[in-house]
């Protein structure tokens, strides 16, 4: 096998940025192509816009061989390609846009025996279907003149215990000489690596990921839902139920779900198998059950200030936690967003506090960040937590509001409503 050293990370996002980080310090000469000029001076600046990629871990990177740059010419020299651009939905269809545009940078650029590798999360057939048909121009043959693979990224942004490093990696290459290729880049990366037979089976292995974790959570959610009305506390039930020792993972209920996958990535199977001619219902329900949630959260608010003789029209509702997941600063399809329109749409008075956002762009007005917390929770008719930063004394904070609606069944009290 030979020894790949130039690499070209297409894509300084939540996934390109921390390969990016990593294959430095495993040797590699890499240059971060990236078509946001700000994103890449930035970086130039040694200025990180990851929340996982610290200032001082790009700062470090520039001085041991990373180069940003918006410059596609580098792939002229790349003995590995990996592809991390976005692939977002519209209206629920699968936007290939900038996989495609990838793509046509390579065409004519890409050198004998290169590796390309597709990351960004898409439906099960895009690498074979999309790209290889464009890598494959001027008479080249993927196994023979190029390595074409995919291997979905596994990026949880925030987790302590998890990174890219000693996260393993599943690879799926066209031809048994290409994931072979890539086995061996990415063993030189992360610590494990589990080769597929597929680039089809791999893209699926990320989409079952999260379809899973989108499905089990809409059951909790919609159990939140019924067991309010029958005054059973489904958080004591979950802990109950996590006692026992096999045959249940314990999944809680929010105000819904957000960030880069949940939300987003079971659609690209949903997509396919519509394709098919049949609708994949399990996803669909799912689906429609989370999305309703935030609908839920603000009914509940509603019920809980009329319990209080108050109308919610005038009221101060202030919002604890905003972004989709706790102790980052990502507001990616978080739940918070519809909560706080609805709530603004129904005439009550929005006002937010999160550590990590300063300015929050509701309706399309910039809100800005309430800066005395205690006094804020003190002065609202009901606060609701929606996000539980590690920050926040939420035992200290629910004591000093007047309601406390908890979303996430961290707090109890007199005062305590949980979803």
């Amino acid at each position: 096998m030979i020894e790949r050293h130039s690499l070209v990370v297409v894509g300084l996002g939540y996934v390109g940025l921390p390969l990016v980080v990593e294959a430095v310090r495993a040797g590699f000469t890499v240059h971060g192509l990236d078509e946001d000029r700000r994103r890449v001076d930035g970086l130039r600046a040694g200025r990180s816009h990851i929340d996982d990629v610290p200032d001082e871990s790009v700062a470090e990177a520039l001085t041991q061989g990373f180069t940003p740059t918006e410059d596609p010419d580098c792939l002229r020299d790349a003995d590995v390609v990996v592809i991390c651009v976005p692939t977002p939905l519209d209206q629920s269809v699968p936007d290939l846009g900038a996989v495609r545009a990838a793509a046509a940078e390579l065409t004519g650029r890409l050198r004998p025996g290169a590796l390309v590798v597709l990351e960004s999360t898409t439906y099960p057939g895009t690498t074979e279907e999309v790209l290889l048909p464009a890598l494959e121009h001027d008479g080249r043959k993927v196994g023979r003149d190029f390595h074409l693979a995919f291997s979905p990224e596994r990026i949880d942004p925030g987790n302590p215990a998890f990174s890219l490093r000693n996260t393993p990696k599943s690879v799926g290459g066209v031809t048994p000489e290409c994931t072979a290729a890539a086995e061996a880049f990415y063993r030189r990366i992360v610590d494990t690596v589990v080769p597929v037979s597929t680039p089809a089976v791999a893209e699926m292995t990320k989409l079952l990921e999260n379809t899973y974790r989108q499905v089990n959570i809409a059951l909790v959610n919609e159990m939140a839902v019924f067991c309010h009305e029958l005054k059973i506390d489904l958080w004591e039930a979950i802990d109950a139920a996590a006692t026992k020792p096999f045959g249940f993972q314990a999944f809680r209920p929010g105000p819904g779900v957000g960030g880069h996958c949940i939300p987003i990535d079971p659609n690209y199977l949903s997509h396919r198998v519509r394709s098919l001619g049949y609708p994949f219902r399990f996803v669909e329900l799912a689906q429609e059950i989370n999305s309703r949630m935030p609908t839920f959260v603000v009914d509940r608010v509603i019920r809980l200030l009329n319990e209080e003789g108050r109308s919610l029209r005038g009221a101060r509702v202030l919002l604890l936690g905003v972004t989709y997941k706790a102790d980052i600063a990502d507001e990616r399809e978080s739940p918070s967003l519809p909560v706080a329109e609805r709530l603004q749409d129904l005439g009550a008075d929005v006002g937010y506090h999160d550590p990590y956002v300063p300015h929050w762009n509701v309706h399309g007005t910039a809100l800005t960040r309430t800066p005395q917390l205690h006094e804020a929770v003190a002065e609202a008719d009901v606060t609701v937590l929606l996000q539980a930063h590690t920050t926040y004394d939420l035992d200290d904070l629910a004591a000093r509001s007047r309601l406390f609606f908890d979303t996430r069944g961290r707090t109890s009290g007199k005062n305590v409503a949980r979803l």
